[in-house]
């Protein structure tokens, strides 16, 4: 017989399953317990009205902690750090400022990523969100000579909505599950996190 909890993490499961038959940016793991180490990939299906997509901007939620992004060859990749509201400790250590914003920015015409095309960006956060849905903004920019194009994946639902259901541009939706203990939280902490705010080039 199922339990309310479990009952609930497959609703939540199949909420995810239902929004990416229509989201065109979501994450390719959908759910993920909290207190663990998390591999976020985001997946582009297609750019602006035909346009080649030349920026990926993703909003890093307050659930996800020290975020780290991946590099893309032929992207520039920066992040923006801020002061938290809620400092957190992570290896012993108070942190009171994190990144909040990670920007991948094609740096020519030939890296960018062509409508016809979709592709990955990624980055690791350590998940300290309680049991439920965290939702993750993302902004895709797309050039092509004169010609500029902008589609905002960042819609949210009503509060307490655990489904992306009749939202145009939802945001990449994640689903928290009940964490088994296997990491501490904070433990992908981000050097780049306790290193000042700003924004960090690499």
């Amino acid at each position: 017989m199922l339990t309310t909890k479990t009952n609930l993490t497959l609703g939540l499961a199949l909420a995810v399953a239902a929004g990416a038959v229509s989201a065109h940016v979501v994450l390719e793991q959908g759910t993920v317990p909290t207190g663990s180490s998390y591999r976020a990939t985001l997946r582009v299906g297609h750019g602006c009205d035909g346009l080649p997509t030349t920026s990926v901007i993703v909003a890093v939620p307050a659930g996800l902690q020290g975020a780290k992004p991946m590099p893309k060859a032929g992207w520039r990749l920066s992040t923006r750090v801020a002061p938290l509201a809620q400092p957190y400790t992570s290896h012993g250590k108070r942190v009171e400022q994190d990144v909040v914003e990670i920007r991948w920015e094609a740096m020519s015409a030939d890296a960018a990523l062509p409508d016809a095309f979709y592709d990955e960006f990624v980055f690791r956060a350590s998940v300290a969100a309680a049991p439920g849905v965290l939702w993750v903004p993302v902004t895709q920019l797309c050039r092509d000579g004169a010609k500029e194009g902008r589609l905002d994946w960042t819609q949210l639902p009503a509060e307490g909505a655990r489904t992306a259901a009749g939202l145009k541009s939802p945001a990449a939706m994640l689903v928290v599950t009940e964490g088994a203990g296997l990491a501490p939280v904070g433990a992908a902490s981000s050097a780049s996190g306790a290193s000042g705010a700003g924004e960090h080039r690499h």
